[in-house]
């Protein structure tokens, strides 16, 4: 029995032992990997273990905003990591006291809570004085001499007497009554008044900043350690916290003569972690890693007979099968958004001033970027450090700056714009991890504008307007003596021509994609017939007409084109 309880006894002594022991540590962030939204930070710490067992590393210094489920750990020295786990720690206040205070305010506070105590007798004396007039005067008045009760209405001289007497008493009493509440109110305000400085004296700690102030909670990773001995060593953690990105923006300078495009790969990197990033590596990311990562699953699709169709509100069939409109995707594929006039208002344009050849030139930022080609993504790690603050301000980071090779062309679609606009259209783009952002476009060195850059809805060209250039000109105009129209039978026929001249005043050559339209019809009783189109290439489904024009220096070229329309001669067609 003995050995028995001696074995018990090691046992609980054994594990008294080998408790967990537990560590507090700070950490600072290193690096972080930006992303289009969230961040990724990267932390280290220094541990300590004394004894062999099992140990609890706190690491402090974490975000408030972090994902437990992306925590990763990473450890050195001779340990095992067993667990690791986010927790919040909310701190107790810390307890106040009354040392502090000087020994001026803590007579002040006692004398005043004795004076306070002193006066509420005295208001309760005044109190009871008014209780005894107050039920004097109802005695009185309640009296049945005073209301004509009795044989006081024999007596002339007993009445006389009695109102005499109830005049004297009820002035002397409303009078007593009158001061007695004069003093009641005296006194109430000078208590009133005490009890606003004690309160002021007791909010003393509160008022120098000796009170108990709220703490914030503490976010913290707590990493469990098996080891066999006494270890140290460093911890790494990461994790991914909200409040932070980054905006892609582009800048595209291009000069006349230069036949390149320079790239400007900006990121405006912003956060709000709760914890300032000092000196630390920044790779910026086009991942997303809070968009759905599950693949999309197809389920029958079911088809029946509808008894309904849905009408516009002028009692129209809204047809949805319209064939979208080329044109308008034609001059997006071309690069035009919201690009200003090629003679902007000079408070838009920027001056660009270069150095001398003899100045040397400062490095910029970009010359420390290199690419990281994910399966899904790209990152640039950036070599240099950065300080940004959580503020949620906005910080420049140079990603790529390039030129690129860039071939210039000139469009116009004269039906909706009779201007020429140059666009340049730059290829090989795959490598430098563009993603959809607005881009300000500076063609020799004057701001023309801005456009949207979307390398997921073009092919392997991006076209750049770059605006209206003065000296190509172009008009379109209606033929009308071409224009005729003659009724045959129940039918109607109806010609339009149209003229388009184009100008080159340059002292170049140019190449100009010319577009223009025939209309097309939704329905059989309306035909349409194209004719004498110049050699244009026609798109049959969206009657989009297409020339490519070569003009030499101060060459001028007409092109014409015809179409014919034929319909019910009872109905109205718009055209």
């Amino acid at each position: 029995m003995k050995k028995s309880i001696l074995l018990v006894a090691l046992l609980f002594t054994s594990i008294g032992v080998n408790a967990i022991e537990e560590n507090i540590v700070k950490s600072k962030v290193t690096q972080v990997t930006v992303y289009a939204k969230g961040v990724q930070l990267f932390q280290k710490a220094n541990y300590s273990i004394k004894n062999a067992g099992s140990s609890e590393i706190i690491i402090e210094g974490i975000s408030p905003f972090i994902d437990p489920n992306s925590i990763q750990v990473k450890a050195t020295g001779d340990v095992i990591i067993l667990d690791s786990k986010h927790k919040i720690f909310y701190p107790k206040p810390e307890p106040v006291t009354k040392e502090g205070m000087p020994l001026k305010i803590k007579r002040d506070i006692q004398f005043l809570m004795d004076s306070i105590k002193s006066i509420n007798y005295e208001i309760k004396e005044i109190q009871d004085e008014i209780n005894v007039f107050n039920a004097s005067r109802n005695i009185l008045s309640s009296n049945g001499a005073v209301r004509g009760q009795g044989k006081i209405n024999d007596s002339l001289e007993l009445l006389k007497t009695t109102l005499d007497y109830y005049s004297f008493k009820m002035i002397e009493i409303n009078k007593k009554l009158l001061n007695l509440d004069k003093k009641k109110n005296v006194k109430n305000h000078l208590k009133s008044k005490m009890n606003e400085r004690l309160k002021d004296l007791k909010n003393y700690q509160k008022n120098t900043g000796l009170s108990p102030k709220k703490k914030k909670p503490i976010h913290r990773i707590i990493v469990t350690l098996m080891t066999k001995q006494a270890a140290r060593g460093k911890i790494n953690v990461s994790y991914l916290s909200s409040n932070a990105g980054w905006i892609p923006h582009y800048d595209f300078r291009t000069k006349k003569d230069d036949g390149k495009v320079n790239l400007n790969y900006k990121a405006k990197v912003y956060q709000k972690t709760g914890l300032n990033w000092k000196n630390v590596k920044i790779n910026i990311s086009t991942n997303n890693p809070y968009q759905n990562k599950t693949k999309p699953t197809l389920h029958p699709w079911y088809i029946a007979y509808s008894r309904a169709r849905s009408y516009g509100g002028n009692g129209v069939y809204n047809n949805s099968l319209n064939a979208p409109s080329k044109m308008k995707q034609e001059m997006k594929s071309m690069g035009f958004h919201n690009v200003k006039d090629f003679n902007a208002d000079k408070n838009l344009q920027e001056t660009i001033v270069f150095d001398s050849e003899d100045d040397a030139g400062a490095r910029a930022s970009s010359e420390f970027v290199s690419v990281v080609r994910q399966l899904v993504s790209a990152e640039f790690k950036i070599d240099l450090p950065y300080s940004i603050k959580s503020n949620n301000d906005h910080h420049i980071v140079l990603i790529k700056n390039i030129d690129l090779e860039a071939k210039f062309k000139h469009f116009a679609v004269p039906k909706l714009d009779q201007s020429v606009y140059m666009v340049a259209q730059i290829s090989k783009l795959d490598d430098l991890g563009l993603v959809p952002a607005k881009a300000n476009i500076f063609f020799d060195g004057t701001y023309m504008g801005e456009t949207y850059v979307d390398p997921t809805s073009m092919d392997d060209t991006l076209s750049l307007s770059l605006g209206k250039d003065p000296n190509v000109q172009i008009k379109r105009k209606l033929l009308k003596k071409d224009c005729k129209e003659k009724v045959i039978g129940d039918r109607v026929e109806r010609n339009f021509a149209y003229s388009i001249e184009v100008k080159n005043l340059k002292a170049t050559p140019i190449e100009l994609t010319l577009l223009d339209q025939v209309p097309i019809s939704q329905t059989t009783d309306i035909t349409i017939e194209a004719k004498n189109i110049s050699n244009a290439k026609k798109e049959d489904r969206t009657g989009i007409l297409e020339w490519r024009v070569k003009l030499k220096p101060k060459d001028k070229k007409v092109i014409d084109f015809r179409f014919k329309v034929k319909h019910d001669k009872n109905k109205n067609v718009i055209i």
